[in-house]
């Protein structure tokens, strides 16, 4: 396991000092269980794409049917 030293604030370091007290484990421990949340935590697959959902149905719709957005479709891209 590496070493890193960081500089916290009075409130930050009072805050983990508080939590190892209170569960009878180090500071280094909270530190780590608090770092390794943000690892574990994966966005979901919505949360990844909502900005490319199209709120208004009929602009699907749209994409969908137009001949203009629809040429090309089914070729390569070396025969474009």
């Amino acid at each position: 396991m590496k070493t890193v030293t960081v500089k916290l604030s009075d409130p930050v370091f009072a805050e983990i000092a508080s939590a190892a007290r209170e569960r009878n484990i180090s500071k280094s421990q909270v530190i780590r269980e608090r770092l390794n949340v943000d690892q574990t935590v994966r966005p979901s697959l919505w949360s990844r794409i909502e900005d490319l959902v199209l709120d208004d149905p009929s602009l699907a719709r749209d994409l969908s049917t137009n001949p203009k957005y629809l040429s090309g479709y089914g070729q390569s891209r070396s025969h474009r």
